[in-house]
């Protein structure tokens, strides 16, 4: 009598559960094999897009271990297991985690952003968090660049991605500001021809955009005129310190007195 009470027992759970058991099944092969096209297609845009390889592989897995817990919790749910405490344990834990690597975690957003739209790639001169220096390498949390005086800038990926950055490289050529003062006895056409000569004779300088000389400020003890010729963004030093020499060369050549300070000494009679 109890062997068959419980064989009775296993038939009606069987015929509740088995329905459910093979559900769940053909939802996890078909799920899986969703996951995998959708993984596949995900991949070929970034490769499309060019994204960076470590965050390539970095995103994928987390997007297919997301697809999975959801399959997972779907399965479950389908053979009646109460799904509701899980989703509360994940959240729970990911809040715990978010919490104790909120600047970590702030970087890699900052990292997968610059990975995304780009605003620079290694190469690149950029201005960013109070630095000037050559992209060396851009990593998930930071960005490494080499200064002008060859020392490496470590900046974090979540201050980068959320301040200004310029970017010196992007147009290919640079506008380089100098300012010459000159006496105000100097004729202004002739200080402008001599300065334009200094500029047109270097071939570092560019015709086109075409530079400019004008008459900046009346200063105190001079006149001031700004010198704004144009070159390719890797002669900008080249071109700020040629023209800065030649042009005091070009002036004194010409007589064209460049004010300095005077110092006036008092002497007491004894």
């Amino acid at each position: 009598m109890d062997t068959q009470k419980w064989i009775d027992k296993g038939y009606d759970l069987i015929v509740e559960f088995a329905p459910k058991l093979i559900a769940a099944i053909l939802i996890w092969i078909i799920g899986n094999w969703i996951i995998k096209m959708v993984m596949k297609g995900i991949k070929k845009a970034m490769t499309t897009a060019n994204y960076d390889e470590s965050l390539k592989k970095f995103l994928l897995n987390l997007i297919n271990w997301v697809f999975k817990i959801v399959l997972i919790l779907v399965v479950l749910g389908t053979v009646g297991v109460e799904t509701t405490s899980f989703a509360a344990v994940l959240a729970a834990a990911g809040l715990a985690i978010g919490m104790a690597l909120q600047g970590s975690l702030g970087n890699f957003a900052g990292g997968v952003l610059i990975m995304i739209f780009k605003p620079f790639k290694i190469g690149d001169l950029i201005e960013a968090q109070g630095e000037i220096g050559v992209v060396k390498e851009i990593e998930i949390f930071t960005t490494k660049l080499t200064g002008l005086s060859n020392k490496e800038i470590i900046v974090p990926n979540g201050a980068l991605s959320n301040g200004n950055i310029v970017n010196y490289t992007t147009e290919g050529t640079r506008r380089v500001d100098l300012v010459f003062g000159v006496s105000y006895d100097s004729d202004i056409k002739e200080t402008k021809q001599v300065l334009m000569k200094v500029l047109t004779s270097n071939p570092k300088v560019l015709e086109d955009p075409a530079p400019s000389i004008t008459v900046l400020e009346l200063a105190d003890s001079s006149v001031n005129f700004a010198v704004r010729p144009w070159c390719k963004t890797e002669h900008y030093w080249d071109v700020y310190f040629e023209v800065t020499e030649n042009a005091k060369e070009a002036l004194d050549a010409a007589g064209i007195e460049i004010p300095y300070p005077h110092t006036v000494e008092i002497h007491k009679k004894g």
